[in-house]
Parts: C-alpha cells; sequence; structure tokens
C-alpha cells in the first residue's frame, strides 16, 4: 500500500509540509528504542457529505494520556491537534481516512528523560484492514506483555513489535488475524483489537487490565446498553470461546469484523443472525452520522 506520494501534505510540528521532505532525526530515541506513542483514528465521509472524524477528543486524550505515562512532554492541546488533523485531511482531499499522530522523541542514546517531544500527524486513505469476509482467528503461540513490565493502557510504539510477531504467524499459518493470551492464560485480544464472543445473547468480553482499554471497545459497550444487550467484562478462558455463537474483533483500523472460526473450532450460528451482526450493523451506520457519538 502507497502511504504518501509526491503531493502528500503532513503535520510536522506546527508546520504543514510535504510528506516526501520531511525529515525524522536518525539518533532519536523512537527510532532506537521504540519510545514513541501515536493514536490511530479515522475519519469518514458522513451522510450528509461533511467529514467527519470520529471520537477525535477519546483519541487525543488518550494520546496525551500515552505520553505523559511514558514520561514524554506533551505540551500540545487536543483542540489544536484536533483542527490540525482536519486541515490535513482538506490538504490532501480526503474524507474516508485513517489518521496516525504520532508522538516521538529527540535524539538520545541514554535512558535519562527528554526535555521536548515532536510530533506528526499522518493521514491516507483507509481500506478494510482485516478484509470484509469474516475471518479464520489462529490462538497465538505470543502472550501480550505482563503489565507490570509495560504500561498496557499507553499506545506505546514499542509495544507493536509483539502484535507484529503474533499477526505475522497467523498468516504465515494460513490464517487471518492472530488471538493473544495474557500472561495467566486468559483471553487478552488481537494484535490490533478488542475481543467480544456472543454465547446465548449474552456478550462477553475481556476486561481491563491487560488489554488496551480501546475506544471502538468503549463504543460497542456504549451500542449494547443503548441496544439492552446484555456484556459481562470478565477473565475469559479459550474453552468459553470455542463454546461461543459468534465472536468480532473491533478496533478503529478494524471497525467490527466478525470471525468465521478460531483454530478448528467453526462458530456455529449464522453470522446474519447474531447479536454481533447487529452491532456491526449499527456501528457502520453510526460512524457516517454528523453527530456521531
Amino acid at each position: 500500500m502507497q502511504y504518501y506520494n509526491a503531493d502528500t501534505i503532513l503535520f510536522l510540528n506546527g508546520e504543514f509540509v510535504k510528506a516526501a521532505d520531511a525529515k525524522i532525526d536518525l539518533y532519536s530515541q523512537s527510532l532506537h528504542y521504540g519510545y514513541a506513542v501515536f493514536e490511530g483514528i479515522r475519519a469518514y465521509k458522513t451522510t450528509d457529505g461533511t467529514t467527519k472524524i470520529f471520537k477525535e477528543k477519546e483519541h487525543f486524550d488518550r494520546l496525551k494520556v500515552s505520553a505523559t505515562s511514558l514520561n514524554m512532554p506533551y505540551p500540545w492541546l487536543a483542540e489544536n491537534l484536533i483542527e490540525a488533523s482536519y486541515k490535513v485531511l482538506e490538504m490532501n482531499q480526503l474524507q474516508d481516512a485513517y489518521i496516525r499522530p504520532l508522538i516521538y522523541a529527540p535524539a538520545n542514546m541514554s535512558f535519562v528523560p527528554n526535555t521536548e517531544s515532536f510530533i506528526t500527524i499522518q493521514t491516507w486513505e483507509m481500506t478494510p484492514f482485516l478484509g470484509e469476509k469474516l475471518l479464520r482467528v489462529m490462538s497465538s503461540s505470543f502472550q501480550r506483555p505482563n503489565p507490570k513490565g509495560f504500561l498496557i493502557h499507553a499506545k506505546a510504539t514499542g509495544h507493536y513489535v509483539n502484535s507484529i510477531l503474533a499477526s505475522q504467524e497467523a498468516k504465515a499459518n494460513g490464517f487471518d488475524e492472530a488471538l493473544l493470551s495474557d500472561m495467566n492464560g486468559f483471553i487478552a485480544e488481537g494484535p490490533g483489537s478488542n475481543i467480544f464472543f456472543e454465547k446465548d445473547g449474552i456478550l462477553y468480553t475481556p476486561s481491563l487490565g491487560n488489554i488496551l482499554p480501546g475506544i471502538t471497545r468503549a463504543t460497542v459497550l456504549e451500542i449494547c446498553a443503548s441496544e439492552n444487550i446484555k456484556v459481562i467484562e470478565k477473565q475469559c478462558t479459550m474453552e468459553e470461546l470455542k463454546d461461543a455463537d459468534a465472536a468480532f474483533y473491533c478496533g478503529t483500523a478494524a471497525e467490527v469484523i466478525g470471525w468465521a472460526s478460531i483454530d478448528d473450532y467453526v462458530f456455529p450460528t449464522t453470522w446474519e443472525n447474531t447479536l454481533s451482526r447487529k452491532i456491526q450493523k449499527i456501528y457502520k451506520q453510526l460512524v457516517i452520522e454528523p453527530k456521531a457519538l
């Protein structure tokens, strides 16, 4: 996929510059140690033809939490970054798009705290991240990092080496995506998505603590509350998942995408007849409403 061309514009430290001309210090602590934080945000062309960034405040609030959790200086205001994001979309003539704010560190080969951080906001046309067909998912040999070793709630770039390894393993074995467990063997999440599964009209999802508190996950919980769909947040086992009626991943890039199977277990309920499919349809409509949640 081509993320930029000779005409692409991005936001870099307060200025709008051509992506082809943007530079990063090769001695950056981010490049050498994975010490950076980011967000994945979606923009949509709404039903009235305008451009809407979905849950933009929640995303930029989380970006600040991630940065400050990792002791990265963060002098920016959310409203200014939201304005810059809309401007980047406009300058690149994009509506249905992915937006990637990234906070990165200066040159620093030591582990002493930095006195400044840098920011870039990039955007590109968004295609279905995990496709549009039901997913064949593999239980991964990789686990999510121990929360006592990492700040799991922070969306840090270094965490995603774990995601890349798990996803590549699944694809190498003929699957569409991976499912990782936590250090205690309970279901955790996908490489870039949270999981829900359905049994007898009730949805289940791993509780917080060993997973990224996803913004799309929170949106699914809001949808369930509005539709009177019962959700139980708990430590979930693989045995429970392999007895479920249906399952889906949710995330900003993935949106809501159903599963066909996990390992050799095929979910028995036709996707169109599940509560999960109902949630998927509501979410797809929600994100293109001009006054979305």
